[in-house]
């Protein structure tokens, strides 16, 4: 009874898997930057990017104390921008 019960089950899951779905909708996304010949169907992960020829990174960094449960400790921070030269 328990392996009729499961081919039945079996059975409609088929059925149900073969129903015609809708179709989603394509995403396009346009380049943010020139430098881009290509569209993408995703985003780029980040919001900052590379912008181009003639810029560098221009990067600040300190010493910052953090209390931690083991005990204070002294760690390097970096900040970092793009700078158009």
């Amino acid at each position: 009874m328990k392996w009729l019960a499961a081919i039945l089950a079996f059975v409609l899951l088929g059925l149900l898997a073969a129903a015609p779905a809708e179709a989603r909708t394509k995403l396009r996304v346009r380049p943010l930057y020139p430098y881009r010949h290509t569209n993408t169907p995703y985003p780029p992960s980040y919001d900052i990017e590379y912008p181009g020829p003639n810029a560098y990174r221009e990067c600040v960094d300190r010493l910052v104390v953090e209390h931690r449960p083991s005990g204070t400790v002294i760690v390097p921070r970096m900040r970092c921008r793009w700078v158009r030269g």
